[in-house]
């Protein structure tokens, strides 16, 4: 009796029937990535190497090696400006945002010991900053800082959020308002649908000859009602100058009426009013200056 390989008694055990693969974080770092660093040779090649910010996240499943409702990976870290500059985490679609900080990792069976960190990230769709907020997430896990390492890897692990019921409701309703909107909105060619082109007899310049009769029509009238305006206003403006009555043939000018010169000054009506003594002496001395 022959003995099967190792690679594959793994197969044989992972297709088994309630198999699952959910690893501790600690397993993770400590065993799968640690040994991927340092190129230890695993006997079971669970966790594929793969470059994930060349795909879109809902790719990522089919890629996979194994998982059900998370999926692995190695993952290679490219920076923007070589080693010291920040890990480039966009892709062709979106981009991968990181949320809050790094989170220690630490051993059960010694809690003073930190195994790695844990960085939380979630994908938008289109560019920083105006990105759409999706529900894919990803837990990148690496190696402790300051430790010098061969290879610049880490190790992610991909899932999705949980939707609840509200939230789907929510998006239901929000569909159902944007049809309704597209449907009473009509677009500019909405009007011509109203065509009807199944009898070839119709001919449509007699409708446009008409239309345009009817806007001549109305141009002419509002150039006579303008017409009629501007003459009301002239002649509500309009004043005519005063003329002058010349006599003629033997029409005789009517006699200029002067007011009688009084010779006596103290015999004027404004005079007597001030009479006085004084001026009753002064009367002679008067008569004998009127000349």
């Amino acid at each position: 009796m022959t003995c099967q390989s190792n690679s594959d008694d793994t197969t044989l055990e992972m297709e088994l029937p309630g198999f699952r693969f959910h690893p501790t974080e600690e397993e993770l770092l400590g065993f799968y990535l640690k040994n991927m660093i340092y190129g230890n040779k695993l006997r079971d090649d669970v966790i594929g190497f793969l470059n994930i910010y060349h795909h879109d996240p809902s790719d990522l499943p089919g890629l996979s090696k194994i998982g059900e409702r998370e999926w692995y990976f190695f993952v290679p870290r490219d920076r923007k400006h070589g080693n010291g500059g920040r890990p480039n985490r966009t892709t062709e679609n979106g981009y991968w945002k990181a949320t809050g900080s790094d989170r220690k990792i630490v051993s059960l069976s010694d809690p003073k010991r930190i195994t790695g960190l844990k960085k939380t990230l979630v994908f938008y769709k289109g560019r920083a900053p105006r990105g759409n907020k999706t529900d894919w997430v990803m837990n990148e896990y690496r190696l402790p800082d300051g430790c010098s390492l061969p290879k610049d890897i880490v190790l992610c692990k991909i899932y999705r959020k949980a939707t609840s019921l509200k939230v789907l409701e929510q998006r239901a309703a929000l569909e159902e308002e944007l049809k309704a909107t597209n449907t009473t909105t009509s677009s500019p060619l909405s009007s011509l649908q109203t065509i009807s082109f199944c009898n070839p007899k119709e001919d449509l310049v007699p409708s446009i000859s008409e239309t345009r009769e009817f806007f001549k029509k109305e141009i002419e009238e509002e150039k006579e009602l303008v017409e009629e305006k501007k003459d009301r206003i002239a002649k509500e403006n309009k004043v005519s100058p005063p003329s002058l009555h010349f006599p003629v043939g033997n029409e005789k000018l009517a006699e200029l009426q002067l007011p009688k010169i009084i010779n006596d000054w103290t015999q004027d009506q404004f005079w007597t009013q001030l009479n006085s003594p004084w001026f009753q002496n002064l009367t002679p001395y008067a008569n004998i200056l009127n000349f």
